[in-house]
């Protein structure tokens, strides 16, 4: 494989600096992003950040794919130093990565999980990295083997459920994937009141509540302890 051409070279890492200046922004302006504010950090015309970025947009879905990666490969980091028979550790350990990324990152965070940029719309190249997570938490879960508990779902929720199994061509039963579902939502939602100053004045040591929820979590998905 040949080594990328000089103009390769130079352009993503303009790139890269023009990510690393918004991501900037991001922590001080929120997410709607002003490209000429942009331009300015980097000494250049707002007209010229087009070459790289053709819309505010496409800068936006650019800094969130690079965050869902991130995101996504701190939960993987952590979750392959534990043991692979010990499923309750493997879960605890990408909830853990996942919110040890979030407080570090709290503007990409809010990128994701914060209110919506008004004007804009995720494209579908979004969708593969923001699932990252919760498809390691459903491998921990199918890894677990143990016996489905039946319970009564929905006749509309059961087809949902049955139509995300069948787009990975995965054997699982529509009862484990709705609890694996419950536990991502439980993580965000939880995730959320952190970063966002809900728990302020209600939970002093967050880490212990945290980790006694995504316990709950983990016996809900019959992970054993």
């Amino acid at each position: 494989m040949s080594a990328p051409s000089l103009r390769a070279r130079v352009r993503s890492e303009m790139s890269q600096e023009i990510k690393d200046v918004a991501r900037r922004h991001l922590a001080t302006d929120g997410a709607n992003l002003s490209l000429r504010a942009v331009a300015r950090d980097l000494d250049i015309v707002a007209s010229a950040l087009y070459r790289y970025f053709p819309s505010r947009d496409a800068l936006l879905t650019a800094l969130i794919i690079d965050a869902y990666d991130a995101l996504a490969d701190a939960a993987t980091v952590a979750e392959a130093a534990v043991p692979r028979d010990d499923l309750r550790g493997r879960w605890l350990a990408v909830c853990r990565g996942v919110r040890s990324w979030a407080l570090a990152h709290p503007a990409e965070y809010g990128l994701l999980y914060g209110a919506p940029v008004p004007g804009y719309a995720a494209p579908q190249d979004t969708v593969e990295p923001a699932a990252k997570v919760i498809l390691l938490l459903v491998d921990i879960v199918v890894d677990s083997n143990e016996p489905v508990r039946p319970h009564p779902l929905p006749a509309p929720v059961r087809a949902d459920l049955r139509r995300l199994i069948d787009q990975r061509s995965g054997d699982l039963a529509e009862e484990r994937l709705d609890r694996v579902l419950v536990a991502w939502t439980q993580l965000y939602g939880l995730l959320n009141f952190e970063v966002f100053g809900r728990l302020d004045d209600l939970i002093a040591d967050r880490a212990d509540y945290f980790d006694h929820h995504m316990a709950l979590m983990a016996d809900l998905n019959g992970l054993p302890r």
